[in-house]
């Protein structure tokens, strides 16, 4: 893997070398836009749509909008007094516990590793957060963007989350939730099937359908064969209402367990 970024973590008066790179890889597939006719790629134009002509990178600029074709505009100039200096450091600003964090806070995972002789530290601090079961609240700038972030302990390293601020999390009250109490009997069933579907999570049981099968569908037009296999639809059982649909799923649980 190539490093994204190269910088240090401080603690305290401690600061430990480390790189860091991307935990996951997004592996959708992608398809470009061709020309039905030709099969050429289609190419994109910046058009002002008021001058009638394509413009250069050179004549753009960024523009916030107030109201509906109403914007201020900010200079090349003004936007670079927010941009400040590119720091290479995650600053820890104190420790918290993991479980007070809701995962709706957090954003995207990168590894960290030791860099130069930043092993015996870095290990000091892994072991510290592993015996007090804490992670670590940080600043951290990456691509000229200041982040919140969370460090905490993966496997033997260390991982970084990076985090949305407070007001960047939607309000959930403006939703509108069913507060009545459900049926005592339904909750028991609710519950029994809950319990028949819990395990240990287990990552390698689950897997992309759909990416597999458009994959598959690749590979037999590249080998000539345009034939598609279609895949049957599961059977369904139709049920009558709620407690029903319960006893059903429970049955279909149970049934799937054994197999197992």
């Amino acid at each position: 893997m190539r490093a994204m970024w190269k910088g240090s973590i401080s603690f305290g008066l401690v600061n430990i070398p480390v790189r860091m790179y991307s935990a996951v890889e997004d592996k959708d597939v992608r398809f470009n836009q061709l020309h039905a006719a030709c099969h050429t790629p289609i190419r994109y134009r910046k058009i002002c749509p008021n001058c009638q002509r394509e413009v250069d990178r050179e004549e753009i600029v960024r523009g916030y909008e107030l109201q509906k074709g109403q914007y201020v505009v900010i200079t090349d100039a003004e936007w670079e007094q927010f941009q400040g200096t590119l720091s290479r450091t995650v600053d820890i600003l104190r420790f918290v516990e993991l479980q007070e964090i809701d995962p709706v806070f957090f954003d995207r995972t990168y590894f960290l590793e030791p860099a130069d002789t930043g092993e015996k530290a870095y290990r000091l601090l892994t072991k510290a957060m592993e015996e007090t079961g804490k992670i670590g609240i940080a600043s951290i700038t990456i691509r000229s963007k200041a982040a919140l972030a969370a460090l905490r302990v993966y496997h033997m390293g260390l991982a970084l989350e990076t985090m949305y601020y407070p007001d960047e999390i939607r309000p959930f009250h403006r939703l509108q939730i069913p507060t009545g109490e459900p049926v005592e009997k339904e909750l028991a069933m609710a519950v029994t099937l809950i319990n028949s579907l819990t395990e240990p999570f287990q990552p390698e049981h689950y897997s992309d359908e759909r990416r597999r099968g458009i994959l598959a569908l690749i590979e037999e037009k590249m080998a000539g064969d345009t034939h598609v296999v279609s895949v049957a639809d599961k059977d369904t059982q139709a049920v009558a209402d709620l407690m029903a649909a319960l006893e059903a799923s429970i049955r279909a649980a149970e049934a799937e367990g054994a197999k197992r």
